[in-house]
């Protein structure tokens, strides 16, 4: 198991902070959400996937949430 960090530098080729990457946003729950990030969104809010433990995605799924990519 590698650290969530590396995988996310791995996926998307930008380290977290990387100037590069365009900010899309901070998420319902506090975490900084940028461009290309998946993320869970359910009417005017959006979380980062991520940063979810499966019970929360399940949870927000049944209640209609959407995957998507952020843009």
């Amino acid at each position: 198991m590698e650290h969530p960090l590396i995988e996310r530098t791995i996926r998307t080729g930008f380290p977290i902070y990387s100037p590069r990457r365009e900010e899309y946003g901070i998420d319902a729950l506090g975490n900084e959400v940028f461009c290309g990030d998946e993320i869970l969104v359910y009417e005017d809010e959006f979380f980062l996937v991520e940063t979810l433990m499966n019970e929360t995605k399940e949870a927000l799924e049944a209640i209609g949430a959407t995957y998507e990519f952020a843009k």
